[in-house]
């Protein structure tokens, strides 16, 4: 770090987007649902034929049932991985403790200097991520650029922030999705339209490495955006487990001045639903990816 970095907490009063659920397909609810609630310790929220909502107090993952399916393709765009964010380091180290005690395979565990993480595949390959934020003050920015890397997490550290209090009782009530990570096919083009039409702030630009970190209102990152396995590759095709949509909510002014700013670019809008109406919208973004927009609560 050179001598200009500087420390720039998240505004108190920002950043305004929340994310919330994100709607996947998946070939057998029945075993999505049992590792969803087993591994991840998400409560189940709503029910019915082929579908199901799981979370914590709120929505986190929504799950449609699409017999037999195929796993999902990395060479397509789509979900690379959700990110469920704890409220703390303890909440985090109650969950590595479970999944010690379940000898519960993972695909790796990270310390990205903004945040810990634990990464994990369900059962269709969806991934995902189970995350805790450092302090917002301990951030270092420079010229608008939040500092992220990948080290080695501290299991030891992360399992001794819980104290003697060790036992996981599923994901702590205040549980958020903290950030979606999404394939693409093409940085410049994903730039021109999460930045340049959404108005996300680019904040870790990595594109020498493949890679884009978005966020609204000095957060670390509410998207990130990869080619990594997916340049130059196909939308989710049909017959293989996806991504549905990835709900982003927003204050009822900020909705509306995006609905007018995509339609005067000329992009199809759908609406959704009495509750968002009649400001909620879905979009497309270039690749395929769904984006339900609507009022945040």
């Amino acid at each position: 770090m050179t001598s200009t970095s500087v420390h720039a907490p998240r505004p108190a009063d920002a950043p305004a987007l929340s994310l919330g659920a994100v709607a996947l397909t998946v070939a057998d609810l029945a075993r999505s649902t049992g590792y969803y609630r087993a591994v991840i310790g998400l409560r189940m929220l709503e029910e019915a034929a082929g579908y199901a909502v799981l979370g914590a107090d709120t929505p986190l993952v929504e799950l449609h049932e699409e017999p037999g399916a195929a796993p999902a393709h990395p060479g397509h765009a789509g979900l690379y991985h959700l990110a469920i964010l704890l409220p703390s380091r303890a909440d985090l180290g109650r969950f590595v403790s479970h999944l010690i005690a379940g000898h519960t395979p993972i695909q790796g565990a990270s310390d990205h200097l903004v945040s810990e993480a634990i990464y994990l595949q369900d059962p269709d390959g969806h991934g995902i991520e189970v995350c805790a934020d450092r302090d917002a003050a301990s951030w270092s920015w420079q010229g608008g650029q939040v500092s992220m890397d990948t080290r080695a997490a501290d299991i030891a550290g992360i399992i001794g922030a819980a104290g003697t209090d060790t036992a996981w009782r599923g994901v702590p009530a205040r549980a958020v999705m903290g950030h979606v990570h999404l394939r693409v096919s093409d940085l410049n083009v994903a730039r021109d339209f999460y930045s340049g039409l959404l108005g996300l702030d680019v904040v870790a630009d990595l594109s020498q490495h493949g890679a884009l970190f978005l966020s609204q209102g000095g957060y670390h990152h509410h998207f990130g955006l990869n080619v990594w396995q997916s340049r130059g590759g196909a939308a989710a095709q049909s017959g293989e487990v996806r991504l549905l949509r990835v709900q982003v909510d927003l204050p009822q002014d900020e909705l509306e001045l995006l609905r007018t700013r995509l339609i005067l670019a000329g992009l199809e809008l759908a609406g959704y639903g009495e509750q968002a109406a009649p400001h909620g919208f879905t979009v497309a973004d270039p690749f395929g990816n769904l984006l339900r927009f609507g009022l945040k609560s």
